[in-house]
């Protein structure tokens, strides 16, 4: 994947030759409501560092040199969506490619890997890694492309508009897991997940349901997509509130493996049809075709 040209190029590197050591401090060095484009190399290493993409730096690129060898991670369970995540995006048209967050807290409490609250955000062959929340994708529209997010317990979570293709969702839960858990609290409300193409795997055997309804109006699409044996029959719950059943738009269309057999699935829940899943399968879905940047060339 070929680095994007920017309008401004900040290097980061922990041994000393790049412009900075932390990418903290290459964030605070991009220009406040700038139009053009900083990119921001990071170069391999374990970044220990809690970041904040502020508001006012727009148009932010990190662009790491693989998921597997440039990490950034943290260690802090959830206080508030505000301190707690290891990154939090609050930036308009952020985007992020080759990278890998994680939240080493544990399994005891909520623990966000990234946080997402600005609006037109993208990520391009990303790692998120946690336990419970690992994702909050809170507000905007998002687009995640070839990602793999780990994590066992409502690990996408959040009231975003997102598309997420070709990513790769697998569930370390042993027990009551659940890949989503969408916070769209009313029908006026343009917000859901639609996942197109995607491979769902786990730890066990109907280990992890598909998600559930943070706000009764929740909205999760799964299309075309791999699903193992982890998924359970029934697919999804209500979260012990049977009006939650009138309400919330659970669907999936043509997926595909041992847990996307729909006969045992809640009756609540939607096969939907190839009109009905329209909507969901394409970037128009999070208005693309509007702010979309072009993924960069391999």
């Amino acid at each position: 994947m070929a680095m994007p040209g920017p309008g401004n190029l900040l290097t980061v590197d922990q041994s000393g030759k790049g412009d900075y050591r932390k990418i903290h401090e290459a964030i605070a060095a991009a220009p406040v409501n700038s139009s053009a484009r900083t990119v921001i190399l990071i170069k391999p290493g374990v970044y220990k560092e809690k970041i904040v993409v502020p508001v006012d730096k727009p148009n932010i690129t990190l662009f790491g040199t693989s998921a597997n060898t440039t990490v950034i991670t943290w260690n802090e369970p959830w206080l508030s969506t505000d301190t707690s995540p290891t990154v939090t995006v609050r930036a308009s048209d952020f985007v992020a490619s080759r990278l890998t967050f994680r939240n080493t807290f544990g399994t005891s409490k909520q623990a966000i890997a990234v946080r997402v609250a600005g609006d037109r955000a993208a990520f391009y062959g990303c790692s998120f890694s946690s336990f419970q929340d690992t994702l909050l994708d809170d507000n905007g529209r998002h687009y995640y492309c070839g990602c793999y997010i780990e994590g066992g317990t409502d690990f996408i979570c959040g009231n975003g508009r997102a598309l997420f293709e070709k990513c790769h969702l697998h569930s370390t839960s042993l027990t009551g897991g659940a890949f989503t858990a969408q916070k769209r609290a009313s029908e006026s409300n343009y917000t859901g997940y639609s996942f197109v193409r995607c491979k769902l795997t786990g730890v066990g055997v109907s280990t992890s349901i598909l998600g559930r309804p943070w706000e009764p109006y929740s909205r999760v699409v799964f299309a075309l997509t791999y699903m193992s044996a982890t998924v359970s029959p029934r697919g999804w719950n209500d979260w012990n509130h049977t009006a939650n059943q009138r309400t919330a738009f659970y669907g999936q269309y043509q997926c595909y493996g041992q847990g996307a057999k729909t006969d045992g699935r809640v009756k609540w829940a939607r096969n939907l049809s190839p009109t009905e899943a329209a909507p969901f399968m394409t970037k128009a879905w999070i208005d693309g075709q509007q702010w979309l940047p072009k993924q960069p060339a391999s």
